[in-house]
């Protein structure tokens, strides 16, 4: 039985979820206030490396993140280089309401992508903060519904070329069917560890074509 700190209705107040999309429209409210081009800058910087990050490689979603990235690079060259003038008022909520009412609930439709913790780590982002992206990622002591979002989250944050090692104590078999389904053609797995009692495995993102 999860414990009750788990224990929520969907689409409710008990639901992290809910409680994720209202934190990132109060960071919106914010910078739609009057963000400076530096407070944007540490947003999209922030943004490109949790919730672009985590849809970036799934078929379903990857042409979304191509089209966000696309727009915010319009919005970066649209900031006062001077650091003064706020942003572009209509490309900001552009931006912005794509986010609320496009990527995230396919975040949240998405395999293996938890939404408290991608808005958690914006948050953390945006104060300084840097996530833990460790090089081991040991879930044998983490509950099996909270496995696949913890290894896909690491994912999210891989950089081309990067790569960390995942310890089960079993064969992960169906995660590697989620990958397959979700990010088709972006992932690397090797095994390093086959059992009987402990299986390590090499996942990373492969490095652009050309690279």
């Amino acid at each position: 039985m999860a414990p009750p700190s788990e224990i929520y209705i969907e689409s409710t107040e008990t639901d992290p979820a809910v409680h994720a999309r209202r934190a990132l429209r109060l960071v919106h409210q914010r910078l739609r206030e009057g963000a400076i081009p530096d407070e944007l800058h540490r947003y999209l910087d922030a943004c490109d490396r949790t919730l672009y990050g985590a849809a970036s490689g799934a078929a379903e979603t990857r042409l979304l993140v191509r089209a966000l990235r696309t727009s915010a690079a319009a919005l970066r060259r649209r900031l006062d280089p001077a650091g003064d003038a706020p942003a572009p008022e209509a490309l900001l909520d552009a931006q912005l309401l794509m986010e609320e009412e496009v990527l995230l609930p396919a975040l949240l439709a998405l395999p293996g992508a938890d939404l408290p913790l991608l808005v958690a780590d914006l948050e953390g982002l945006l104060r300084g903060e840097e996530p833990e992206d460790p090089a081991v990622v040991d879930v044998r002591e983490i509950p099996h519904g909270q496995r696949h979002p913890r290894i896909f989250g690491r994912f999210a944050r891989l950089a081309p070329g990067e790569s960390f090692t995942l310890v089960n104590n079993h064969d992960p078999k169906p995660l590697r069917r989620e990958f397959e389904a979700t990010h088709p053609d972006a992932f690397t797995w090797e095994y390093v560890e086959s059992g009987p009692e402990q299986w390590c495995i090499l996942i990373g993102r492969k490095a652009a074509a050309g690279a």
